[in-house]
């Protein structure tokens, strides 16, 4: 019995039960064996105290006796199915009387049972109506996890839904903002209330067809439109759903908005910028020019007007691309971002070889007349004068007769980058994912006593082969991966965690950039409260760089993370744009000469004489020099020379891994 107690407690520990019971005896028995079944147990002593617990409580379950005083049990059983009919129901009886089995069946209850009580019979009639409740929980429980995915769908999706007959019966908050109906406009009708009058019959029967003769999914795209009369495409999907017995009873029609024309050069040129990587394709109407000797200047507008509204339904179903231009004299050009094509893993000629077939195999008809088009296309990757080739290239396949051609093979080249980055942006986030962002930290030298003063905390990510990558391979890219900030937040944990770990001082290098975010600049003077016994060992290495915004905040943080005890370091100080002036304005304690002028002071001249005077400067201003790049003793022998404080470089030591000992 244990073991069957055990197999029904997952949802038995769910149900609430009612157990009414005159009988003093019977009933502590019978509610101690229901307590190790049941965490909710409400016990009450006859039929007038059970309903009014029956209303006072939520219950699943009601056990009970038949003959009770003030009220029965089977009154009771039917007042409470007249406030809620679907509760489940056990009835415990004394004798096997023909009526009041009669009565129970009529009331259509659950289990019955002869007293005196056997628990495992009760537990065999428990587990019965334990198994129905399973089934009603589940199947509620998977309704409403369904509601909540509908809900969303609903919320972010062009749906409507239709009879067998085509009559509106639902569309969905987007379906009307698209349209500009409301859901009781929508509603009762016909589909035709936004079908464009130029749309493709042709098109249209082959929709029926598809999903009421064939009954399959039919998808393409269709041109529609909104209640002031403006046209819109929909690339569209439309399912027909089927009853348990294979009946059509009803389609779905699912949409994604494609786009608007846009007749203007500057649209298309503003949208390339704002691409990392585009693909445009420039479309010409083969021979557009001959037209005008044919036909009259009106006539050609409305060529032009609906080879435009149809050009989307040319393109292969594999890709739509999201933008298109119109760019006067039969010529249009399509534009989408690179890594969304790129994710499509179509190839690129293929696809546009199959958009001029499309266009050659149809025809333009409008005024009961009809027109065979053709096109030339040609096409660019890339993210500067992608515009200027492509149109080069469709004038040289033009001369040339050729139907599909890339404006020049740097294409490819510009291509691969693009995936690479692609790649390599990727690795950054697995990277973030899986705390790969670390620190190394490279040791700085008091040059007069050759003891480690300092560390620098050095960024690095390890890839998914172990590989230790330095920041030149993913830092930039990082920016336009919106990944930046989580590495500056990384680095700075790491290093702050580490100060427990080293008796010396501790360089963390900041951007400008990233001061300027206050997110970050929040998270600092959150670790420098969190490490406020530390933070006389902490200097921050300030990265400059032209795009500063705001050089007042700047200043600000400067001087606020000073009151805390932080020292500032310029850093790259030489080159760039660091200067003395920037000196006397941010007032560091530290000034880091740039590695170019270090690497090269045995014998350069030049970069020696530029040493010695950010040195004297220095030395004037009470300001420590350490130098960077300080790859042999002939170098450190200069510099200890002409009098920089410290040196930093492989000379002295690698960036290296330290032993976090609040980690062990």
């Amino acid at each position: 019995m244990t073991k069957k107690m055990k197999k029904i407690s997952t949802y038995s520990k769910k149900i609430k039960v009612l157990y009414v019971e005159d009988d003093i005896v019977a009933q502590k028995l019978t509610s101690n064996f229901l307590s190790s079944l049941f965490d909710n147990l409400i016990v009450a002593s006859d039929g007038e105290e059970g309903l009014k617990k029956f209303q006072e409580n939520t219950i699943d379950l009601i056990i009970t006796d038949i003959i009770m005083p003030k009220m029965g049990g089977i009154e009771m059983i039917q007042k409470i199915q007249e406030i809620d009919a679907n509760c489940y129901t056990i009835i415990l009886s004394q004798d096997n009387d023909v009526d009041t089995l009669l009565q129970s069946i009529a009331l259509n209850v659950d289990g019955y049972m002869l007293k005196p009580i056997v628990f495992e019979k009760m537990l065999d009639t428990i587990e019965k109506v334990i198994q129905k409740f399973k089934l009603e929980y589940e199947s509620k429980s998977h309704q409403y996890y369904l509601n909540q995915y509908l809900e969303l769908i609903e919320k972010g999706n062009i749906i409507s839904k239709t009879n067998t007959e085509g009559i509106i019966t639902h569309a969905s908050e987007s379906f009307c903002k698209i349209s500009g109906y409301s859901q009781e406009e929508l509603v009762g009708q016909n589909h035709s209330i936004i079908k464009h009058h130029e749309s493709d019959m042709e098109m249209y029967k082959e929709l029926w067809d598809t999903i009421k003769v064939k009954e399959k999914t039919w998808e393409g795209v269709v041109r529609n439109k909104n209640k002031n009369g403006k046209s819109y495409y929909v690339k569209t999907l439309i399912k027909p759903i089927k009853n348990i017995d294979g009946d059509i009873i009803e389609y779905i029609a699912l949409r994604d908005n494609l786009y608007t024309i846009t007749d203007d050069k500057s649209s298309l040129l503003k949208q390339i910028e704002h691409y990392d990587y585009s693909i445009i394709v420039q479309v010409q109407i083969d021979e557009f020019d001959m037209l005008d000797k044919f036909y009259n200047s009106e006539t050609v507008a409305h060529i032009e007007k609906n080879f435009s509204y149809k050009l989307i339904s040319y393109l292969p179903k594999e890709y739509i691309f999201e933008n298109v231009y119109y760019l006067a004299d039969g010529r249009f050009a399509l534009l989408t971002d690179f890594s969304h094509f790129n994710k499509a893993n179509i190839n690129l000629e293929k696809y546009l070889t199959q958009f001029v077939n499309n266009v050659k195999e149809s025809s333009l008809k409008f005024d009961d007349m009809e027109f065979d088009i053709n096109i030339t296309v040609s096409y660019a990757i890339g993210k500067y004068m992608i515009y200027e080739d492509s149109k080069i290239g469709l004038e040289n396949a033009i001369k040339e007769k050729t139907k599909v051609s890339y404006s020049n093979d740097s294409s490819i080249i510009v291509a691969q980058e693009a995936k690479e980055n692609l790649d390599m942006i990727k690795t950054v986030k697995i990277a973030l994912d899986n705390y790969n962002i670390v620190s190394y930290f490279q040791p700085i030298i008091n040059n007069k006593t050759k003891e480690i003063e300092k560390y620098e905390s050095l960024v690095r990510l390890i890839d998914g082969n172990g590989n230790i990558l330095s920041p030149f391979y993913f830092l930039n890219i990082s920016k336009k991966g919106n990944y930046y900030t989580k590495i500056t937040e990384r680095v700075l944990e790491n290093s702050f965690k580490i100060l427990h770990s080293l008796t010396t001082k501790l360089s963390i290098n900041i951007s400008a950039r990233d001061i300027e975010k206050e997110e970050t600049r929040i998270k600092i003077f959150e670790l420098l409260e969190e490490y406020k016994d530390d933070a006389n060992r902490v200097v921050f290495e300030l990265l400059e760089d032209e795009e500063v915004k705001d050089f007042k905040i700047i200043k600000d943080f400067i001087h606020d993370v000073k009151d805390k005890g932080v020292q500032i370091a310029i850093d790259d100080f030489g080159a760039g744009y660091s200067n003395f002036e920037r000196i006397l304005e941010f007032e560091p304690d530290i000034v880091k000469i740039d590695g170019s002028l270090v690497k090269n002071i045995a014998t350069d001249t030049f970069s020696r004489n530029i040493v010695e005077t950010i040195v004297l400067f220095a030395k004037k201003q009470n300001i420590q020099t350490i130098a960077e790049y300080v790859e042999s003793e002939a170098i450190y022998n200069i510099l200890n020379e002409i009098g920089v404080d410290y040196s930093q470089g492989y000379f002295f030591g690698k960036p290296t891994e330290i032993e976090n000992k609040n980690s062990m």
